[in-house]
């Protein structure tokens, strides 16, 4: 069984336990025999693979009514994955979905890490520092770059562990964040739990 979650510069694949990626501009998914079940957020892929009847889009499997309309098929799949908690995806945009009793409640967006970098810079040269994961942020900041750091890290930690619940962190920066929720539990493969969950509850394992 081959899963792929596709991006918007990778196709991230799990053959079994095997892990490896492919870059969108350079892969070409006619070159796959075997099928693949696919979630997809890159909307000109799509296109390429709505024609190839090999590969499966697990989307028409999930029942939206759980959901709202113009969220992501990578933040469903992630709330999909675990039963109660709070997931913390730390990509290119950091998303925070809350469940309870395998229930969604509802989530919130913030920039990622980059984006918010670029916002400080386009301020002020001045504010153009990398942020400090390992700052305390018990304590108040007493130079420019934690205090840069401290205004976005010390607002989302204090959100996230407001709901006294497991949290779960997934995503390209999972391992810096993981710095400031030091009880969570990091697990890169959070987003194919959820696409197994999915085929289970579809019966099409």
């Amino acid at each position: 069984m081959i899963l792929c979650d596709i991006g918007n510069t990778t196709y991230h694949f799990l053959d079994k336990e095997r892990e490896y990626k492919e870059s969108v501009k350079l892969f070409d998914p006619s070159s796959f025999k075997d099928i693949v079940f696919y979630i997809c957020v890159n909307v000109e892929a799509k296109k390429l693979l709505k024609h190839l009847k090999n590969w499966i889009d697990l989307s028409q499997y999930i029942d939206f009514s759980k959901y709202y309309a113009t969220m992501g098929i990578d933040r469903i799949m992630a709330c999909e994955a675990i039963t109660q908690g709070v997931v913390v995806d730390a990509g290119s945009a950091v998303t925070v979905d809350i469940v309870k009793n395998s229930k969604f409640e509802g989530g919130f967006i913030y920039p990622g890490i980059k984006a918010i970098g670029k916002t400080y810079k386009n301020i002020s040269n001045a504010l153009d520092y990398s942020f400090n994961f390992e700052l305390d942020l018990d304590k108040m900041p007493k130079n420019s770059r934690d205090a840069i750091s401290y205004g976005y890290l010390k607002l989302l930690q204090s959100e996230v562990k407001s709901y006294n619940m497991d949290i779960y962190l997934t995503g390209g920066d999972a391992k810096e964040f993981v710095k400031i929720f030091p009880d969570s539990f990091v697990d890169e493969m959070l987003l194919f739990k959820g696409m197994k969950n999915i085929m289970k509850k579809a019966d099409i394992c």
